[in-house]
């Protein structure tokens, strides 16, 4: 059960990969990209612009300690000069307090300087690498649009050819029905000329064309007999009327 499942799983997961894949534009993926490495870009500038304002901040407290001590050191000297030594040593005492305190600020203002130079390499270095990318991704998007135009044209094209393929079908089918029904026309009038097929659309009979047969070649027979009556008829006057001008031309 537990391996049909797994392979349940396997093959959904493989037609949502599928479909993914179909529905991913490259070119919308690039961008969307480009556009996380730009927001992670303006996170390390404003990490930047944080760290240089906790140590403006930290600067202007050590300035003003550092004021503070030459004003309990000025207290102080004013203390002996009083004959106050209780002030005097009060005085050192919060001066000593205050130094303590400087040096805790030079540390962390060290501290924060080191972690801005850090965070300010890595912006150049991110700087170069998304500019590296976005020019990568215009090659590629570029690249994309071209072979998707081929295979847009080479689709086109396909179904340009496949469409004539299936023209030039439909036109040899159209032929070969029009020579078969041309040659079912020709039978179809020698099979009734010869009276093996009887014309429906006519009310003579077989019996009734062959007499018209019979009379229409008995008619050429008399037609014929006659020429020939003539032609004989007529051929003894053509001689006399050709001897009688050799007659004269004796005399």
């Amino acid at each position: 059960m537990a391996g049909l499942m797994s392979r349940a799983s396997t093959v959904v997961k493989a037609k949502f990969s599928k479909l993914l894949d179909k529905a991913e534009d490259p070119a919308e993926t690039l961008d969307y990209s480009y556009e996380k490495q730009l927001e992670l870009l303006q996170n390390v500038k404003r990490g930047i612009a944080d760290v240089v304002t906790s140590k403006k901040r930290l600067q202007l407290q050590q300035t003003q300690l550092e004021q503070s001590v030459v004003k309990l050191e000025t207290q102080a000297r004013q203390a002996v000069a009083a004959n106050r030594e209780d002030l005097a040593r009060a005085a050192l005492e919060r001066k000593t307090a205050v130094q303590s305190q400087l040096q805790g600020l030079d540390e962390q203002v060290a501290q924060l300087e080191a972690q801005q130079e850090k965070l300010v390499e890595s912006e150049k270095q991110l700087s170069a690498k998304i500019e590296a990318f976005r020019s990568q991704k215009e090659v590629i998007k570029a690249q994309y649009s071209a072979a998707e135009a081929q295979v847009r044209i080479g689709e086109s094209a396909t179904g340009i050819g496949e469409q004539m393929a299936d023209t030039g079908l439909a036109i040899q089918r159209a032929k070969d029905k029009t020579d078969q029904m041309q040659a079912r026309a020709s039978a179809m009038d020698e099979l009734i000329s010869s009276g093996t097929l009887e014309d429906f659309t006519t009310d003579k009979t077989d019996l009734d064309r062959q007499l018209e047969q019979i009379s229409a070649t008995s008619q050429v027979d008399d037609e014929l007999a006659k020429l020939k009556a003539e032609v004989g008829a007529g051929a003894p006057q053509a001689e006399i009327g050709a001897a009688e001008p050799q007659k004269e031309a004796g005399q």
